[in-house]
């Protein structure tokens, strides 16, 4: 489980590295469709990885708690 949390951190790290590239190459003026979407969809692959690191993570500290109260 622990490999699945580093490489959920690895993956949240990297898509936001690549938001922040998006972002700053971004024009002044006329934004393109097809560029807002590419940010669009960086922030919700962003956002459904650390959904699923939210919950590991959960999932790991009741499983250790629960290993405590043996």
């Amino acid at each position: 489980m622990n490999a699945t949390i580093h490489q959920l951190q690895e993956d949240i790290r990297r898509l936001k590295a690549e938001l922040a590239e998006r972002e700053a190459a971004l024009p002044m003026h006329s934004v393109r469709p097809h560029q807002i979407m590419a940010i669009e969809a960086l922030e919700d692959e962003i956002s459904r990885k650390e959904e699923a690191l939210n919950a590991l993570e959960t999932e790991s500290r009741n499983a250790s708690t629960e290993g405590d109260d043996s």
